[in-house]
């Protein structure tokens, strides 16, 4: 008899001794609480784990959640290089070494005669980790350097593929991709229910809880439904802590953050015949501000959330840092009736059909704002 999902990656976790768990370079806050309640959830069946995701900065409106500090941006590495030496017929008297220049010489003295090159063999380990956990991931070039530098580790270890997104390419051994849930966070929380409930705490109740209010807009999105409200409830049972979730992600707002708002309103367009709203950022705004990059999505949010006639969001900015390269960063956001990809066919989307970013070259941000409300009102009036 065939196993299901969860009693195979219930079998995974009993083989294996280290885990990778990984999600898209461009994360959102469902990709954030996902990686962490997976962590927390493999914690208490006490596994080695790690979160690791290509440049990885932490939200400050997510520090809240229990090790949320433990997600790095990069391998430190993979496997060790080995050193085979027989001593068969010498023995060993001595071993030291020195590095200099970035150069590393070993020194062995045998006991007696003396060892050539046939007495060495030299060989790579195993990777470090035995198995992979991608989230929120459509497809692992979406991981970006993390796999583009590493791909062997990803053709060589059972990877389990967590998704909710119609555009998942099921790239894993074992794929759960539910089109019907509103997060990663929700498809998680099933599966894991299913291989042991016993090990999902308050704290992994609570980090799952937090990326399916991010993805509903607090159950305020139009795809909520009875199901999921009833899992919530479920979590909130288990210790859930709504209340601190809803102060972090929505009732705590630093002075700069809502300077960075301000400005934002202050650039507003709307175009009433397409239900186009759009802003952009320059880079004094963010100086004046104090604000940073991360500051945009909460802007975003708040559109959706406060403008219930955009059927398409756009919010165009600068890099706030100057020592970056000059290229126009994008945020596009739209209603279920509206495919990002199709509405912006020319640009490198990345992300998801209804909210992707993008970036454009050699372009000021007043030429990139024309250009992209151009090409939107040109496809929708198609």
């Amino acid at each position: 008899m065939s196993l299901n999902e969860a009693e195979q990656i219930r079998q995974l976790l009993e083989q294996k001794k280290h885990i990778l768990i990984t999600f898209r370079k461009d994360y959102t806050g469902d990709s954030i609480a996902s990686a962490i309640a997976l962590l927390l959830f493999l914690k208490g069946m006490e596994k080695r784990a790690d979160i690791i995701c290509e440049g990885f900065e932490l939200p400050k409106k997510f520090a809240f959640l229990r090790r949320s500090d433990r997600i790095k941006k990069a391998f430190s590495h993979l496997q060790k290089f080995v050193i085979n030496v027989d001593t068969t017929e010498t023995g060993l008297e001595e071993l030291s070494y020195d590095l200099k220049n970035e150069k590393l010489r070993i020194f062995i003295t045998p006991k007696k005669g003396f060892l050539t090159r046939d007495n060495i063999q030299t060989a790579q380990s195993d990777f470090k980790y035995d198995l992979i956990f991608t989230l929120d991931t459509p497809n692992l070039e979406s991981l970006g350097n993390l796999y583009d530098s590493n791909a062997e580790l990803f053709y060589q270890t059972p990877l389990v593929n967590i998704d909710y997104h119609p555009t998942n390419e099921h790239y894993g051994q074992i794929n759960i991709i539910d089109l019907t849930a509103t997060s990663t966070t929700e498809v998680l929380f099933e599966i894991l229910k299913k291989i042991e409930e016993k090990f999902i705490t308050n704290h992994t109740a609570t980090a799952i809880l937090t990326g399916m209010i991010v993805n509903t807009q607090s159950f305020k999105s139009g795809n909520v439904k009875p199901h999921t409200l009833a899992l919530a409830s479920k979590l909130m049972d288990i210790g859930a802590d709504r209340e601190r979730i809803i102060q972090n992600l929505y009732q705590t707002r630093t002075i700069p953050a809502l300077k960075l708002w301000g400005q934002a309103l202050a650039h507003l367009e709307i175009d009433d015949s397409i239900g186009l709203v759009s802003t952009i950022i320059t880079r004094d705004d963010f100086l004046r501000s104090g604000a940073s990059e991360q500051d945009l999505y909460d802007i975003i949010n708040e559109l959706i959330a406060n403008s219930p006639e955009a059927k398409i969001i756009l919010l165009l900015h600068e890099h706030s840092d100057k020592n970056k390269n000059n290229a126009i960063h994008g945020i596009i956001h739209t209603e279920k009736e509206f495919n990002t990809r199709r509405l912006l066919p020319t640009y490198k989307l990345q992300g998801e059909q209804n909210h992707s970013s993008f970036t454009i070259e050699n372009k000021s941000l007043k030429e990139a704002e024309k250009e992209i409300r151009t090409q939107i009102k040109k496809k929708i009036d198609q």
